[in-house]
């Protein structure tokens, strides 16, 4: 038996959920994306009562995806490897450019992007961005080099603040005229202040998992 405080599911496993991500006509430049609080995607966590420590925006245009995380209540540095990214402290983000709901291993319309504040360069210190495939899936989209994808990121006195772009040549099957729904999750992961995720989180396996993804519609 579970007890309120200790579901056997999750709250956000029970439903499908769907929230809107607003057009922006530029997404980056040498300043990073700087999304305002009209990108701030909706919380669902607050369904399990879980606290935000990390606030997520999200813009698209016909070029791409821009990201931004601001994490809050840190102490510590964040920890980050280049060599070990799934370990690492930072923002993964998991997309099914033709959101095929109820599919359990991923196809070659889904993507794994790993942005971390810190991993790569001299004592670790630079930002690093990251394609990885997902476990499992039955096909992979094209593998994406680093060099492909744009990250940064500032320190603040409680944490930091990290942006990345995605840019459309990279996502499989990207085409917002005719597919403007994304299969969607992220997880912000630190080892300091726990897992902030959209959908559902540990230890269901969303790394892996599609249909535990929530839907992205790109409104313009």
């Amino acid at each position: 038996m579970s007890s309120d405080s200790d579901p056997l599911l999750p709250k956000r496993f029970l439903f499908r959920f769907a929230a809107p991500c607003f057009y922006r006509a530029r997404l980056w430049s040498d300043a990073g994306a700087r999304l305002g609080e009209k990108y701030r995607l909706v919380s669902f966590g607050e369904l399990e009562d879980r606290a935000n420590w990390a606030d997520v925006r999200m813009a698209w245009n016909e070029n791409g995806l821009a990201l931004s995380i601001r994490v809050e209540g840190k102490r510590q540095t964040p920890w980050c490897r280049a060599a070990r990214p799934e370990e690492s402290d930072g923002l993964q983000v998991f997309i099914d450019t033709r959101d095929v709901q109820g599919i359990h291993r991923a196809s070659r319309f889904c993507h794994w992007f790993v942005f971390l504040p810190g991993g790569s360069g001299r004592q670790h210190a630079e930002p690093t961005a990251q394609w990885l495939p997902i476990a499992r899936a039955r096909e992979h989209p094209r593998e994406v080099e680093a060099r492909h994808l744009q990250v940064r990121s500032e320190k603040r006195i409680d944490g930091y603040l990290l942006e990345a772009f995605i840019p459309s040549e990279v996502l499989t099957g990207f085409d917002p005229k005719e597919h403007p729904r994304l299969g969607f999750t992220y997880a912000v992961i630190d080892r300091e202040v726990g897992e902030q995720t959209w959908g559902v989180g540990s230890p269901m396996p969303y790394q892996e998992d599609p249909s535990l993804w929530a839907t992205l519609e790109l409104v313009q």
